[in-house]
């Protein structure tokens, strides 16, 4: 009658780092399909998702993340 949820593995994005805050979030998402960091922060506020930028600006993407 109910099937199981698909396994985490069909899962685009992986959490590699959450914080939790008095009233918020703050986590990094990688997406496992283009390897980009994101930095997703939630309070009651509002929702933010915004690519990770390294020191010089550019765009943090992690080749090992890559699903093959």
């Amino acid at each position: 009658m109910f099937k199981k949820k698909q396994e985490s593995k069909d899962k685009r994005f992986k959490e590699t780092a959450v914080q939790t805050y008095q009233y918020g979030l703050v986590m990094v998402l990688i997406d496992k399909v283009t390897g980009v960091h994101y930095l997703h922060t939630w309070a009651p506020q509002g929702v933010t998702l915004t690519p990770l930028l390294d020191e010089h600006g550019d765009v943090v993407i992690d080749k090992n993340a890559l699903e093959t």
